[in-house]
Parts: structure tokens; C-alpha cells; sequence
């Protein structure tokens, strides 16, 4: 055994010399050569430019890299797509009767085959309306993969739903040939922001600080991009600022479907194919009949996110739609990669997802081709990329005890509207400290000559921090089962050092591009909260995503926005 794994370690070896020389053109590589006696690097995969290939290695930046997605790029032929809706608190909360469990599904696959010399193509679907009907309390059907009695049809709403998005993994599962790792879906993420503080849905996790109240909404991260609407803000926090207009105001979605299809002749031969489904509707349960996505200048709240095959690149191209309403004001819609199993984005749940292997600080790459069509206002916060991912206080990983556990956000917005709050009058709302780009030294907040306050538009501090460095600003307590740490970026010079937009404007309306982002490095550089005299935490982050939420836009403006060849890749 020992010999043989002595004889893999040296053809690994070789073959990594012989790239090396390749891609300095020292050599003319045509063989194909086995790397790991798995993946096979052919001429076209040592293209300096990036370029993804069906086996997962790429060269990025001048290295080579391979995708932890199940779907690397967005190019498999299947359509895997999971709904989830979430309340104020990311729980179910209150519902209608006879409403779904909020999870839903489209899991299709393509099957052709060639008659007369024509190829038909028929759709597979792996996922029925009556599992996507399936309601808190209902026995989940037998599937072939898993029996009935491995989901448990529990009576608590939160619960259900998580095994809810279980079973329905369970469907659409895809075991990769390379690997053998399961993968499951690309998750559409809906989120309701308001808050009926007379109910008691959302704990608070202010331990630190038990006496703040819920009126610290509005000092943190919402309403008004201005210096003005920023100070208007914090003294209107003194009367409270959640928005609801009464009872069931948390309440989920409506969700529509359109079942992904295709009656479209295509090449058997061919790896693309021409399935296109969507998802859409409203939160707005009692005017549900007028929503109309050619209308949406109607007081009605509107989401939606169409699928569809790019002809040339193979991606698939996801489509988002999403305006908020008079009762509705705050809304949240994100396309989101999740990790395979475990907690996703610091969530004390199972998940299934699209990740087989979590990306971990420093060394991780996040490719995406964003087109923002519409920006939604001035009030669309518009996060470029959005990381999620979970460590306590004291540096050691969640453990799933929400009294403990800490979620950590770091959000780079581009909406060019957007301000930085951060500043030399308002260091409560800046880190503690910033880490230069240049040679790495901390520069301190209290240092105006160099600290990047227009690198930021807010940091708050977790509520359950017992040693915050002051002043400080606590996190909103609430909107997350546990507690949460928020680091939100602006385009900046010391961010474009890792790929990320350096002026305000960069990749906005009519600035389509392909993003090719070092995560991993900058996340590095960030300020995050730890107890004193802790052990540095591992960062791991679960949850990537990308998406906009929007707050008390007067003019009720929709944002809209394509994204495709969605990949995350570590350095081979």
C-alpha cells in the first residue's frame, strides 16, 4: 500500500513539472496527464485565462484551481433549484392554514433520444406539486433514496420546513461521477423583513447588552443612504422602526411556479439544452391576483427568478425580479450556494446545498458574471457577494447552541447610492481596526489621516460580545436565529487589490462583467470580533451568495439582475 501511494505522490509530481513548463512554453504538452489519478488536464485547460472545464480544473490568476460546486460554472445539464422563505427572525413563524411548508423545489432533467434522424427531447421531473404542497405535519412520502421514516413529520413549523428541504434533497440529488459526493440545489433565498415586536417570534441575543431594545433596528443597517437620512434614522430609533402593519404582517410568501420545460429539438450529441422554469410571487396575500411582472408600478410586492440556458457559454443564466410594496417594505432576494450537509451561513440546521467542500480564509475564489439591469433605488442595498459563516466569541466552531454561536456577514455592496456611514465623526459604525493592502500593518480607526472610512458603509459588533472595543454599535439581536457580526464593504482601492470593484459604479447598471474575486484573501483582512487572549478562529464560509434587499423605497422601484457562471475555486 505504502508503495503505491509512494508512486501516485511521485506521478503527481511529474505531472506538475510538466504543467509548470507547459504553461511557461517551455513545453508542448499533447498527451493528456492524470493528476491525483482522477482529474485529466487536456491543451485547453492551460489557458492563462480563465477558463472552466468540465473536470473542475481551471487555471485562475495564473494557477490552477478546482470548483468545490457540484454544478461548477452553472453548466450541468440538469436544473436543480430550491425555494426556501424565511420571516424576520429566519424562521417559518406564522403561516396560513393550508399554506406549504415554505420549501419548493424544480429538479429537471433533460432526456433525448433520436427518431427518424430528429432528436426529441422529453423533461424528467424529479420533484411533483405534491411534494412541493407538502404542509407542517404531513408524513413525507417513500422515495427510493431515503424511506419515509428517515424525515420526521414534525408539528413545529422551523423544524418541519429543514426537514422539508431534506426530503426534497432527497429527490434531487446528484451523486458526482468524480468524486462520488452528493449535490443537491442552487437555493433561491426569499426573506420578509417585518417585525411584530408584539408577538415575541424573535429572540433576542443582546447578552452583552440586555437592555437594548428592538429600536436599535434603525441605528444599524437600514433606512437611508445619506449622511442626512443616516442622522434622521438614529433619532427616529428612539420610537422603535420595525416595519408591520399589524397582525400577519410576518407572514410567507405566495410562491407560483412555472415547471422547468422545453419542447425545443436539440443535438443529443450536445452537453446545453434548452430547459427554462421560473419561480414568482408576492407577499402581498390579499392583492396576490394583481401581481404582473410587465406591471409592477401597482402597490403589489413582486419577486421573481426565471432559469434559462446561455446558448454560447452553457451557464445557466438566473433571472431576479424583486419590488416591496406599502406593507411590505423591506424585502430580500438572494441566489445563494450552500454547503452539501451541515450548517449553512452559521443557520443551527441541516442544509443541502450546492458546496461539497466549505471554502475556508485565506485561500478560495469566487467567479460570477453579474448584469444589473435595474438597481432598485437608492434604498436596494445590492450585495456584489455576500459570505456567510459561523465561529463563537472565543474562536471555537458552532456547535449548533445559538446562545454561543455567532453568524459572521461580510457584504460588499455596489449600489453607487449607498454611503459610507463609517466615519471619522461616527467611529461606532467603523471596525476597530482596518488592514492595509499594502504591507499588511493595522490602521486604527481613530487614525483620520489613514484609516479608509469610505471602504465601509457600516460594521456592527455581535450583541453578545462581552469585551466590544468602544464605541461600538450592537448588531440588530433579532434577525437571525443567533447572534451576528456584519462587515459591509464599498468599493475601494484596498479591495481591488483582490478583484473586487475599486469606484463607486463598477459593475452597476450597464457595467455587466465577470467578476474574478479572492475571497479567501480578503476575508483575511477583515475584522471580525474574538474575546481577548482567544485562539484565532478557523474562518469556513458555508454560504455565498448574491442578491439585493431593499428597505422603505418611496417610489417602490424594482431591482432586476442576471447572474451566471457562478463558481467558487480553490487553489490547486
Amino acid at each position: 500500500m505504502e508503495k503505491t501511494h509512494s508512486s501516485e505522490r511521485l506521478l503527481c509530481l511529474l505531472c506538475r513539472w510538466i504543467l509548470l513548463l507547459s504553461l511557461l512554453g517551455l513545453l508542448d504538452l499533447q498527451p493528456p496527464c492524470v493528476v491525483q489519478g482522477k482529474r485529466t488536464l487536456q491543451n485547453h485547460d492551460l489557458d492563462p485565462q480563465l477558463q472552466l472545464v468540465d473536470r473542475k480544473l481551471i487555471t485562475v490568476n495564473d494557477k490552477l484551481a478546482f470548483s468545490v460546486l457540484g454544478d461548477p460554472g452553472m453548466k450541468s445539464p440538469q436544473v436543480r433549484v430550491e425555494v426556501e422563505a424565511w420571516d424576520f427572525c429566519n424562521r417559518v413563524g406564522n403561516f396560513s392554514s393550508g399554506s406549504p411548508s415554505p420549501r419548493w423545489a424544480d429538479c429537471a432533467d433533460l432526456q433525448c433520444s433520436e427518431v427518424a434522424g430528429l432528436s426529441t427531447c422529453n423533461v424528467s421531473n424529479q420533484v411533483t406539486e405534491a411534494d412541493n404542497d407538502l404542509q407542517t405535519g404531513d408524513p413525507f412520502p417513500m422515495t427510493s433514496s431515503a424511506g419515509s421514516s428517515s424525515f420526521t413529520n414534525l408539528a413545529n413549523a422551523d423544524l418541519y420546513a429543514v426537514e422539508k428541504e431534506k426530503y426534497l434533497g432527497s429527490l434531487c440529488a446528484v451523486t458526482d461521477s468524480e468524486n462520488q459526493l452528493p449535490w443537491y440545489f442552487w437555493t433561491i433565498m426569499l426573506k420578509n423583513g417585518n417585525f411584530d415586536e408584539n408577538l415575541g417570534l424573535c429572540e433576542s441575543f443582546a447578552t452583552a447588552k440586555p437592555a437594548m431594545k428592538s429600536n436599535f433596528f434603525t441605528t444599524t443597517r437600514r433606512t437611508g443612504s445619506s449622511a442626512a437620512a443616516q442622522e434622521s434614522s438614529l433619532s427616529s430609533s428612539l420610537s422603535g422602526g420595525f416595519p408591520c402593519f399589524g397582525k400577519g404582517c410576518m407572514n410567507p410568501p405566495l410562491v407560483y411556479h412555472n415547471w422547468s420545460s422545453s419542447d425545443t429539438l436539440i443535438d443529443p450529441q450536445s452537453s446545453s439544452s434548452s430547459l427554462t422554469g421560473s419561480f414568482y410571487g408576492t407577499y402581498d396575500l390579499v392583492d396576490a391576483q394583481q401581481i404582473d411582472s410587465d406591471n409592477l408600478a401597482t402597490n403589489v410586492s413582486y419577486f421573481s427568478v426565471t432559469w434559462e440556458k446561455n446558448a454560447t457559454s452553457g451557464s445557466w443564466i438566473f433571472h431576479h425580479l424583486l419590488k416591496a410594496s406599502l406593507n411590505y417594505p423591506w424585502l430580500m432576494l438572494y441566489l445563494r450556494a450552500d454547503t452539501t450537509s451541515g450548517e449553512s451561513g452559521g443557520y443551527p440546521w441541516d442544509t443541502r446545498g450546492m458546496i461539497q467542500q466549505v471554502p475556508v480564509t485565506p485561500n478560495f475564489i469566487v467567479v460570477i458574471t453579474l448584469n444589473v439591469i435595474q438597481g432598485g433605488g437608492a434604498e436596494s442595498q445590492f450585495y456584489l457577494i455576500d459570505i456567510g459563516g459561523c465561529w463563537k466569541n472565543n474562536g471555537l466552531p458552532c456547535d449548533g447552541d445559538v446562545t454561543t454561536d455567532v453568524t459572521r456577514y461580510s457584504e460588499m455592496i455596489i449600489n453607487p447610492q449607498t454611503a459610507s456611514w463609517c466615519s471619522p465623526n461616527s467611529l461606532s459604525l467603523c471596525p476597530p481596526y482596518h488592514v492595509s493592502a499594502a504591507d499588511g500593518t493595522k490602521i486604527y480607526r481613530e487614525n483620520t489621516s489613514y484609516f479608509p472610512y469610505s471602504a465601509y458603509h457600516i460594521y456592527c459588533s455581535p450583541p453578545n460580545a462581552a469585551y466590544a472595543e468602544t464605541p461600538d454599535l450592537m448588531c440588530d439581536p433579532y434577525s437571525n436565529p443567533q447572534a451576528q457580526e456584519i462587515v459591509q464593504l464599498l468599493p475601494h482601492p484596498e479591495w481591488a487589490v483582490h478583484g473586487y470593484p475599486a469606484n463607486k459604479g463598477d459593475g452597476w447598471v450597464g457595467d455587466s462583467r465577470t467578476w474574478t474575486l479572492d475571497v479567501g484573501a480578503l476575508s483575511n483582512r477583515l475584522y471580525f470580533y474574538q474575546d481577548p487572549g482567544t485562539e484565532p478562529a478557523l474562518r469556513l464560509w458555508p454560504s455565498i451568495d448574491v442578491g439585493t434587499e431593499i428597505f422603505n423605497d418611496a417610489n417602490f422601484q424594482a431591482a432586476e439582475w442576471t447572474v451566471s457562471d457562478f463558481d467558487i475555486l480553490i487553489p490547486y
